[in-house]
């Protein structure tokens, strides 16, 4: 469930040995210092002068010390897995490595946990670890956007969303990356105690208590590096390259020798994303380039990010951004540095053909949607769904 929407029951009753205001912590070694402190600085710190209702903390070695995190900091954990034991929330902050399981007694340890009616928290690269423990199968997820297309590939029955702040799905919570994890424990105090005092919690950090939108306007559309190396990394490349035609994914399927079936299999298993779905969102992400850095009208973008008409630009860019084009570029022009030029020429406006194949090998690019202010709106779910009763991109049968 979304952050918008209203938190679910709590699937199975707490353990007599579990107290709800107890929260713990796990952290391993390697872990980012900015994601580890953020439950400690919200669960840790008595606030209660402020109106915050106090919990008790627990911080939890997941594995043997001294934990090294960013900088070559080594931190003591007070307690190890068996402190779990007593927590009604246990939260993963984040996780070294994207590529590396986790230890097998820390997965134990949050299974049981959740097994006796504990809320289970992962923020960021932690999803990869609810994930690992077999915890987020056949439910809605997210984390940071870079790593969503590696968790749908990896673990196929995740309903991977990279769109959202985070996800709320009743005993199972995930966030995106970094500050998002403030809004997913604001949101777990704001359940637990109520909205006044979330709020005050947030005046203390200094934060607003909701922020509105998703992670859309951060989100890098390119794909995941594991594709660098594959036969469709061509195909991605031509496709790229030709965003201003109009073609489909049949024409990509036979750009790859493959029927339309197989090839959908296929670029599913490797970005964790339907090829329509990524088709259309390239072609939303050029529209929003020229539109930042060109005075094209609208019909003209349109024609040059390969829609069929206007309206379908405009609809799928609603869909997506909670825009329209047009209030989209006005938004932006507001919040361009006075003075900075904008090219007029589609020379100038669109990507190299070099960046683009860059971004075919999933290397990070310039990411326009960064500068989509929040009150623009919130953008659907299901980016990265696959299948599995999920909620899709509008328009998916039919070409963009």
């Amino acid at each position: 469930m979304s952050q918008d929407s209203a938190a679910p029951e709590v699937a199975r009753k707490l353990s007599g040995r579990r107290r709800r205001e107890v929260v713990a912590v796990l952290l391993f070694s390697g872990g980012p210092i900015f994601e580890s402190s953020i439950p400690l600085s919200v669960f840790g710190i008595d606030r209660q002068d402020a109106g915050v209702p106090r919990y008790r903390l627990l911080v939890c070695a997941g594995e043997e010390g001294p934990l090294r995190t960013t900088g070559g900091l080594e931190l003591t954990a007070p307690y190890g897995l068996e402190a779990i034991g007593r927590a009604g929330t246990v939260v993963v902050p984040a996780w070294r490595s994207i590529t590396s399981p986790p230890p097998p007694e820390a997965l134990d340890a949050l299974r049981r946990a959740h097994e006796e009616g504990a809320r289970i928290v992962g923020l960021c690269t932690g999803a990869f670890v609810l994930a690992a423990a077999g915890l987020l199968d056949g439910r809605p997820a997210t984390t940071h956007w870079m790593y969503a297309p590696t968790l749908a590939k990896r673990y196929p029955s995740v309903h991977v969303d990279p769109r959202e702040l985070f996800v709320d799905d009743g005993d199972v919570l995930t966030s995106a990356g970094t500050a998002a994890g403030i809004d997913l424990c604001l949101h777990i105090v704001r359940t637990d105690h109520g909205t006044e005092a979330a709020g005050a919690l947030a005046r203390r950090l200094v934060v607003p208590p909701r922020r509105s939108g998703g992670q859309e306007r951060y989100l890098d559309r390119s794909l995941p590096e594991e594709i660098g190396s594959d036969p469709l990394a061509e195909v991605v490349s031509w496709a790229l390259e030709h965003l201003h035609e109009q073609f489909d994914v049949e024409t990509l399927a036979a750009r790859a020798y493959m029927s339309r079936r197989t090839f959908d299999r296929r670029f599913r298993s490797l970005t964790g994303s339907a090829p329509l779905q990524w088709l259309i969102t390239q072609r939303v992400l050029q529209a929003q380039r020229l539109l930042e850095t060109s005075d094209y009208s609208v019909d003209e973008v349109a024609g040059r990010c390969g829609f069929r008409s206007p309206v379908a630009l405009r609809g799928h860019f609603r869909r997506q951004l909670g825009s329209s084009p047009a209030a989209y570029r006005a938004a932006y022009r507001v919040r361009r540095p006075q003075g900075e030029p904008a090219p007029a020429s589609m020379a100038e406006s669109v990507v190299p053909v070099q960046a683009r194949r860059t971004a075919a090998a999933g290397i990070t690019g310039h990411t326009a949607s960064s500068t989509l202010p929040p009150e623009l709106g919130k953008p659907p779910t299901g980016a990265y769904a696959s299948g599995h009763g999920r909620p899709s991109l509008p328009g998916q049968r039919s070409a963009p």
